[in-house]
């Protein structure tokens, strides 16, 4: 024996450190996940489970006026939140109401006024911001799609990616809503444009379109809302882009998925999805669908259910575009709960939240670019990788560009600077659309005195500029 001591081998434990910490955002989820009992609502109580759960009973009782929000909650509408929204109907308002009972049964009744569904569908006067109720720069289509139609409701934006927009209606409409130069009904605020070509015409226009230009993989099928649409219309047209070679990623984009799950569970709508389903697997093409959903109280059994429908059929993904809204979503722990419920019980992937976008009337609601930047901060490492939502900016001209890719900030005047890689439909012949720095404006009312200031004094020549 050498004589020497031996050697103490290394060892990972027992003096293990790694404990439990307490966290900003606490999981699991403490909310049970169950479907709002509709009973409790004073205009639902005689409501059997067979009507609630007919895609046609909810839609022939959707509400569409006040009188009938009021016939739903009776007493439970305070009457000054009445009063707020009819004036805001009248005076701020950029979408007509529409809400099915579905949606409704998500609210807090014993809280309307602080309700976050009641806030972004139905915007009272009291909550829109009184000195800065639009931005100088916001315009009717903020994003500039019309612009870019390649034929009348084919937005042909990004290189390989193109929005068709299938129609001008929804089962249900947003305040916020980025499209309300074209949805919905006129509203004294908005006399709304309209397609000029007939629908089946407008179809075969775009079906030629994307035939003929090969550089085009991604089609998103929008309008409005394709649950709208007869199943038999929608499976034509998804059918047909399935036959052109060079399409190889399809998406739905529907809000009607948690405004009136009832649709996606009935059966020719099964079966037509189930159809597409199957010729999406045989084609070699990524079919999904993309819906709209901005708080968790609105996924429910009834919304999960629909969604797992599409995923055992063979949609490759269920994904969630949302909106920051404030009032409605943005603090962290609104989100993440947001996240994990979907995540969780809803079948669907977090996937995008938007910044509100520039249009009249909705300032009050929109961040900060610097607030949108926390957010995507503070939600980062409690979800996994692949479903942690990417807080985005759809910048005019641009695109979408994550929060943290902007180019400059002025944080005094509220101005970000931002550059694209790729030309729009717009800009074949524009030699400085590469370099130029796109602007997108912080709401007024974030800003230092000495900004705002400045945009008082400059509001006027702004509005000019942006209207031209």
């Amino acid at each position: 024996m050498s004589g020497k001591p031996a050697q103490k081998k290394a060892s990972r434990g027992p003096d293990l450190k790694a404990r439990p910490a307490e966290q900003p955002f606490q999981y699991p989820l403490e909310r049970e996940f169950v479907e709002p009992d509709w009973k409790r609502l004073p205009g639902y109580r005689d409501v059997s489970r067979e009507d609630w759960e007919s895609a046609l009973w909810q839609r022939r009782h959707s509400v569409k006026n006040l009188k009938e929000f009021k016939a739903v909650f009776q007493d439970l509408f305070p009457e000054d939140l009445h009063q707020s929204i009819e004036r805001d109907m009248q005076e701020r308002a950029t979408m007509s109401m529409l809400m099915p009972p579905q949606m409704l049964n998500t609210m807090n009744e014993k809280n309307l006024w602080g309700d976050p569904v009641r806030r972004y569908m139905m915007p009272a006067f009291d909550e829109r911001n009184p000195d800065w109720p639009s931005h100088p720069h916001s315009t009717r289509d903020s994003l500039h799609e019309a612009e870019m139609w390649a034929v009348e409701g084919l937005t042909h934006r990004y290189p390989t990616k193109v929005l068709a927009e299938m129609l001008p209606t929804c089962p249900q409409y947003c305040g916020h809503c980025t499209r309300m130069d074209l949805v919905g009904n006129n509203v004294p605020q908005v006399q709304k444009h309209r397609f000029e070509t007939a629908q089946q015409d407008r179809y075969t226009t775009m079906l030629d379109y994307l035939r003929k230009t090969p550089s085009v993989r991604d089609v998103v099928v929008s309008g409005g809302d394709v649950a709208n649409l007869p199943i038999a219309v929608l499976e034509a047209f998804v059918s047909s882009l399935m036959d052109i070679p060079h399409i190889k990623d399809i998406r739905l984009a529907t809000k009607g998925l948690m405004g009136i799950p009832q649709h996606f569970l009935q059966d020719e709508v099964l079966k037509g999805f189930e159809r597409l389903a199957r010729k999406a697997i045989e084609r070699g093409v990524d079919l999904a669908l993309h819906t709209h959903i901005n708080h968790a109280n609105q996924v429910t059994p009834l919304v999960a259910k629909a969604a797992r429908k599409l995923l055992d059929m063979g949609f490759r993904d269920v994904r969630n575009q949302g909106v920051l809204l404030r009032g409605v979503n943005t603090t962290s722990k609104d989100l993440l709960d947001l996240c994990f419920t979907l995540l969780d019980h809803g079948n669907i992937m977090p996937y995008y939240f938007y910044q509100c976008d520039m249009i009249p009337n909705a300032e009050h609601w929109r961040l900060a670019v610097h607030e949108a930047q926390q957010l995507q901060h503070d939600i980062m490492g409690f979800l996994p990788g692949f479903a942690t939502a990417r807080i985005v900016c759809d910048v005019p001209f641009v695109g979408k560009r994550w929060v943290n890719q902007l180019r400059e900030y002025d944080r005094e005047k509220g101005i970000t600077y931002w550059t694209k890689n790729y030309r729009t439909g717009i800009e074949h012949d524009d030699a400085e659309a590469l370099t130029r720095l796109y602007p997108y404006y912080d709401p007024i009312y974030t800003l230092p005195e000495a900004g705002q200031d400045w945009w008082r004094k400059n509001a006027a020549q702004a509005a000019t500029a942006s209207a031209s």
